[in-house]
C-alpha cells in the first residue's frame, strides 16, 4: 500500500504510544458537553486547541475560561491558535494573540495554523518560534502545516502537522523519507470523513508513517463548506477505547 513507504520508518513506528491531538471544537457556549468530554479522567490527549473568536479575541470570555481550566485541572495542555495565514500575518500582531492567550487563558503553548512548508519561509517562522519562546519559554509549539514541509522546519518546534485532510486522500498517502529521521512524537494527522469501519486501518497508517498524535473523525468538510473539527466524531468513545488501551493492529 502507498502508505507504507519505508522499512525504516514501518520498524520505528511499532509499539508506538498514540494520542489525541484536538484541532479545537465549537465555542464552549455551543459545545459544553464535548468539552466537559475532553476533561475525563484518562482520555488519551496530547493537547487541545482553544480557538475563541478566530484567535484569543478582544476581551477574556467567560466560557472558554472555564473550558480551559477544566482541562488544565485534568493535566490536559491547552494550545492557543495563532493562524500564520501562509506567512503574510505581522509577526507583531501574533506576539498580540499570543500574550492574550498566555495572559487570560495561561495557555500551554500554542499551534501555529496554516503555517508555510517552503524553504524561503523557514527563516521567518524560526523567529516566530523563537519569539513565543522568549514569552513563554515553556510553551508547546505545533506547526500546522497540513502537509509535509521543507526538513529543516522540524528543527524549529515540538511537533509538525504534517497531514490534514480527507480520508480518501489519507489512506493512499505518502510519509516524507525524511521524517524517519525523527522520533514518532514528532508528528501529527489530522483525518476527516473517516468512516467507523475503516478506523483501525486509519490508526495503522498513522503508526506506519510514525505519526504519534492523531485526531480521526466521521464528520466531513461538505467540500469545504464547513468545519469537520468542530464536533466531536461519533465513534469518540471507541477511539479513545482504541488509543488509551494501546490497541494497535
Amino acid at each position: 500500500m502507498p502508505h507504507l513507504t519505508s522499512t525504516t520508518a514501518g520498524s520505528a513506528s511499532t509499539g508506538l504510544r498514540t494520542a489525541l491531538g484536538v484541532p479545537g471544537y465549537a465555542h464552549p457556549l455551543v459545545a459544553p458537553a464535548q468539552w466537559a468530554e475532553l476533561a475525563r479522567p484518562g482520555t488519551p490527549l496530547d493537547w487541545v486547541v482553544l480557538n475563541v473568536a478566530a484567535g484569543p479575541g478582544a476581551r477574556p470570555d467567560p466560557h472558554c475560561l472555564e473550558a480551559a481550566g477544566r482541562l488544565r485541572a485534568a493535566g490536559v495542555r491547552v494550545l492557543g491558535h495563532l493562524d500564520l495565514t501562509h506567512g503574510a500575518r505581522a509577526l507583531a500582531d501574533l506576539l498580540s494573540d499570543a500574550h492574550r492567550y498566555l495572559d487570560w487563558y495561561r495557555a500551554d503553548g500554542f499551534l501555529l495554523a496554516r503555517c508555510p512548508t517552503d524553504r524561503s519561509a523557514l527563516p521567518e517562522v524560526r523567529r516566530t518560534v523563537t519569539t513565543l519562546r522568549t514569552i513563554s519559554d515553556s510553551a508547546h509549539i505545533v506547526l500546522g502545516h497540513g502537509s509535509h514541509p521543507h526538513p529543516g522546519y522540524a528543527e524549529n518546534a515540538d511537533q509538525l502537522v504534517t497531514f490534514s485532510g480527507s480520508w480518501s486522500d489519507y489512506r493512499w498517502s505518502q510519509v516524507a523519507e525524511w521524517t524517519a529521521d525523527y522520533p514518532a512524537d514528532r508528528f501529527c494527522h489530522f483525518v476527516h470523513g473517516v468512516p467507523r469501519g475503516h478506523l483501525e486501518e486509519a490508526l495503522r497508517i498513522a503508526r506506519w508513517q510514525g505519526a504519534a498524535t492523531i485526531y480521526f473523525t466521521d464528520r466531513t468538510d461538505r467540500g469545504g463548506r464547513t468545519d469537520p473539527w468542530e464536533t466531536m466524531p461519533g465513534y469518540w468513545d471507541e477511539i479513545v477505547s482504541r488509543i488509551g488501551t494501546g490497541v494497535s493492529e
